[in-house]
């Protein structure tokens, strides 16, 4: 029973769940700052559904990529290759299925009820999430273009600015602007943790975009999406959507450079440079954490 428990866990990759909860800090530093007073319940309610929504995705892409062999050729990074938990324990295969269906299952269930609460148009937000996990790894694996902006949609838009509009009841510039930029990282996260499984994936049928286009390809479009990123943010600031406390989020510059550098230099090694994976990370996570404190700071 232990070891099932512990293999759901593992697949389920806990240190990843971070990023949802990263994002649900921000849109609640959006909404404070656009003058939203809003429910702390309703709040956890729905941080809870995007974190169910992220495990959902991690364990059914953990019980995919195990069914199909993909692990198994996998050399496994902390940040790609998979957890390697059914290739531990193989007989819990349907138990994390399971739960990842489970989880799917509560997602659906919080829905209903932030439709009840707000209306079809999170029906649509809502629908086009669902898909995203649902065909993630069996079809969505299989586009180029697909699969690079898929998990930027699923983060940004349709998480970022569903979870404002189930909190508020309105959108505003301001979050969908920010939900732009966490398409770009967002999308980069997973693009680059793509580089090391090339082959892997390749053997199963996959077809991303660093297969189709290339490591160096792709390295430079890593590159030119992350500057484009800061810019954006300036742009923000520029026309008065965010306020000044959100310089904040140009801290994560003294990463993003060693990054730039980084890949530009060991594109095609990147199994061997795992720091540049986690620096990447870093960036990913600490970027909207720091322009989410700035805007707690700007609010009155």
């Amino acid at each position: 029973m232990l070891s099932q428990v512990s293999t759901i866990r593992r697949a389920m990759r806990p240190p990843f769940l971070l990023l949802p909860l990263v994002l649900m800090g921000l849109v609640m530093a959006t909404a404070s700052y656009d003058g939203f007073v809003w429910s702390p319940y309703l709040m956890g309610l729905i941080a809870l559904s995007a974190v169910m929504a992220h495990a959902s995705v991690n364990l059914l892409n953990e019980a995919e990529d195990a069914a199909s062999g993909l692990d198994d050729r996998t050399e496994r990074t902390p940040f790609s290759g998979g957890s390697g938990a059914l290739q531990a324990f193989p007989q819990y295969w349907s138990s994390v299925a399971g739960f990842g269906y489970f989880c799917l299952g509560m997602l659906f269930s919080f829905g209903l009820f932030f439709i009840y609460l707000r209306g079809l148009a999170v029906f649509y937000l809502g629908g086009m999430g669902l898909f995203l996990i649902v065909a993630y790894s069996r079809f969505i694996t299989r586009s180029p273009g697909f699969s690079l902006i898929a998990p930027g949609l699923a983060f940004g838009p349709i998480m970022m600015v569903g979870s404002y509009y189930v909190l508020t009841g309105a959108v505003s510039v301001t979050i969908v602007g920010l939900s732009l930029l966490v398409f770009i990282w967002v999308n980069n996260l997973l693009l680059l943790n793509q580089f090391p499984d090339v082959e892997a994936d390749h053997s199963v049928g996959r077809l991303n975009l660093v297969i189709a286009k290339g490591r160096a390809s792709c390295s430079s479009l890593f590159r030119r999406a992350l500057m484009v990123s800061y810019l954006g943010l300036a742009l923000l600031m520029g026309l008065k959507i965010l306020p000044m406390e959100s310089l904040l989020g140009f801290l994560t510059l003294a990463l993003a450079w060693p990054l730039q550098v980084g890949v530009k230099n060991h594109y095609n090694d990147l199994q061997q440079t795992p720091s540049l994976l986690a620096l990447n990370v870093a960036v990913v996570l600490l970027t909207p954490a720091l322009i989410a404190l700035g805007l707690f700071w700007a609010t009155p």
